[in-house]
């Protein structure tokens, strides 16, 4: 699993202008299962994705779709991590 870790870059009104096609970018991944979870930080700084993917180059060549990414909008951080617990209900989804 990894986590997206975005920072914004530009003021909030010129990264809303985009935040319809970045919602459009998302849903596209959550139909493929690869996005798990999103939103925004508090305060609104940035945000998270949380992801699975079968390496961080795939979560890379995922994130340049991201118009947030396309237009500059954000800088972009990458965590793997190993999911040692998780809720019950997420076990088909992570495919343990």
């Amino acid at each position: 699993m990894f986590i997206i870790d975005l920072n914004y870059i530009v003021p909030l009104e010129e990264l809303d202008s985009h935040m319809a096609s970045h919602v459009k970018y998302l849903h596209k991944y959550y139909k493929k299962n690869i996005f798990v979870a999103s939103g925004r930080k508090v305060p609104r700084t940035g945000g998270i994705i949380l992801a699975l993917a079968d390496s961080k180059e795939a979560v890379e060549l995922i994130i340049k779709e991201d118009p947030f990414y396309q237009h500059e909008l954000a800088e972009f951080t990458i965590t793997e991590f190993l999911t040692s617990q998780y809720h019950p209900e997420l076990k088909n989804l992570l495919d343990i």
